[in-house]
């Protein structure tokens, strides 16, 4: 494995079971058979979506995200707000292959994937026609270009989704926020928004059906999840971090790690900003090689950056 890939103590074992309900085979099967369906009606739905002005647009995929969400049986409460339209780097905790269409249902953005997704059946297409951003992750030289593109991305008023732990976590604990994506918010000056995502149990305790971690194959984290009844996600959008608050992407890291991390009260907020609009809520989470969306490890600097290593 390379050096380079951050990996995550998580194991299926230990982190993925699931206490609670759990729904029949049939209902389960069911379940599955709705999420291909809708799989299916986003390959095809993609390329005359795209001619959509942006208002429409987004309100398409958040439908569609949530659907697909809501289809595994998982609901979905928001807190916070999004703040003013336009250019943002989205940075959240990363827990689950649900993360992804999780995060468009709440606030639709371009993500940053691993090059192997494009080769995935139908979610690679589907990837690819929703303008995800890929990396190679294994060739630690081709940094610099993904950075760049991110900051193409940004600069052209882009929204973009990147998990900068570099692998997925269970939720009971989470990595280190990697810097090179900070990097792009820095060079092309758009606010950085943290996301925090959890998955709970009815009873209100950490939810590990949804976990995608380790060694675990798609198909048994699919049915798992399938299975698992009484899973509400919850994405809490925290206060922006505006451009130039943060000159060093090693300190923009490290404050969006904390925003992520922090639990004040049931609130959350950034160390260096207020806390956000009242929460408001509607219904509707491997290793490295195996993972969804993940992104490589930022150091050495020297190798990570298009401009000033930190």
């Amino acid at each position: 494995m390379n050096v380079w890939l951050p990996t995550s103590p998580c194991t299926p074992e230990a982190c993925a079971g699931h206490e609670g309900r759990t729904a029949s085979v049939p209902h389960a099967l069911l379940r599955l058979t709705a999420a291909a369906a809708l799989i299916l009606l986003g390959i095809l739905g993609a390329p005359p979506a795209r001619l959509l002005p942006a208002g429409p647009r987004h309100a398409v995929v958040r439908a569609w995200s949530a659907a697909l969400v809501r289809a595994f049986g998982i609901r979905i409460t928001v807190h916070g707000s999004p703040g003013p339209r336009g250019a943002r780097l989205l940075v959240a905790n990363h827990i689950s292959w649900l993360d992804v269409p999780l995060v468009a249902a709440v606030l639709p953005s371009r993500m940053l994937a691993k090059s192997d997704i494009r080769a995935w059946p139908l979610l690679g297409r589907l990837a690819a026609q929703a303008g995800t951003l890929f990396i190679e992750r294994d060739r630690i030289r081709a940094l610099p270009a993904t950075v760049s593109t991110l900051t193409g991305a940004l600069l052209a008023g882009d929204r973009v989704t990147v998990f900068p732990e570099g692998s997925t976590w269970c939720g009971r604990d989470r990595g280190a926020f990697r810097r090179a994506a900070f990097q792009a918010a820095l060079d092309a000056r758009a606010p950085v928004q943290p996301v925090r995502i959890t998955y709970a149990r009815a009873d209100g305790g950490p939810a590990g059906a949804p976990a995608f971690v380790g060694d675990d194959p798609l198909t048994a984290s699919l049915w798992r999840t399938a299975r698992a009844r009484g899973i509400r996600a919850e994405v809490t959008l925290l206060p922006r971090i505006p451009p130039g608050r943060h000159t060093d992407r090693r300190d923009l890291a490290a404050a969006a790690e904390r925003a992520v991390a922090a639990r004040t009260s049931g609130r959350t907020a950034l160390p260096d900003q207020p806390t956000g609009p009242p929460a408001t809520a509607r219904d509707s989470a491997k290793r490295p090689a195996a993972s969804v969306h993940h992104w490589v490890s930022s150091s050495p600097a020297a190798a990570s950056s298009l401009r000033t290593p930190s």
